[in-house]
């Protein structure tokens, strides 16, 4: 059974910026990510840590779930895809 792997923010950070999200801000050690599609604003809340609690990584892999296709997803947050 795949497992979700350890990433760090910036890895989060890097792999929603390739699906047209950009920061819009960063407040103290969490960054906001923006994109605008279909005339909907999205975002997305990332924290910038070092290795980020895999409890914390399924809710961002849920809420990323609205904006970007499983497949991809699951190919990035977990192992054995």
């Amino acid at each position: 059974m795949p497992k979700l792997k350890r990433l760090s923010g910036r890895e989060v950070v890097v792999f929603c910026e390739q699906y047209d999200f950009k920061v819009s801000r960063q407040k103290g050690s969490h960054i906001n990510l923006t994109r605008l599609a279909s005339g909907n604003k999205q975002v997305v809340t990332i924290p910038n840590h070092k290795e980020i609690d895999r409890g914390t990584l399924h809710n961002i892999f849920k809420k990323l779930l609205s904006f970007i296709s499983e497949t991809e997803l699951r190919k990035f947050f977990y192992t054995g895809n």
